[in-house]
């Protein structure tokens, strides 16, 4: 039947466990949404599917032609970056406890069974 190969990270065996542990997936949990590099970007993504935040943008950009212009451009952008920083925030925030969540089941120690 099937068998399974467990090796031990030790310390003086670091060097055969690199080799040998390339030839396997990992098991390691990422509840993460966010990446540093993708955080801004999909953030905002996930920010302006909601439909107040399009209703928002629109007036700031409908604000821009020199026609329609009601208030200074400036003010009317006040609002919408407030709440997108603080969503961000908030987002940010939550990301990072999952982040640490998930960082210490990865490095909690296990029994396996071996006969």
């Amino acid at each position: 039947g099937k068998h399974r190969v467990v090796i031990p990270c030790l310390g003086h065996f670091k060097e055969e466990y690199e080799k040998v542990s390339k030839l396997y997936m990992n098991n390691k949990i990422r509840t993460t949404k966010y990446t540093l590099l993708n955080f801004l970007p999909r953030n905002l993504f996930e920010q302006f599917h909601r439909v107040a935040n399009l209703y928002f943008l629109f007036l700031v950009v409908l604000n821009w032609v020199p026609l329609v212009e009601a208030f200074q451009k400036e003010i009317t952008m006040l609002p919408l970056i407030g709440v997108l920083t603080i969503i961000a925030v908030k987002d940010g925030l939550e990301d990072y406890s999952r982040y640490k969540m998930d960082k210490q089941i990865n490095n909690l120690l296990t029994k396996v069974y071996s006969r």
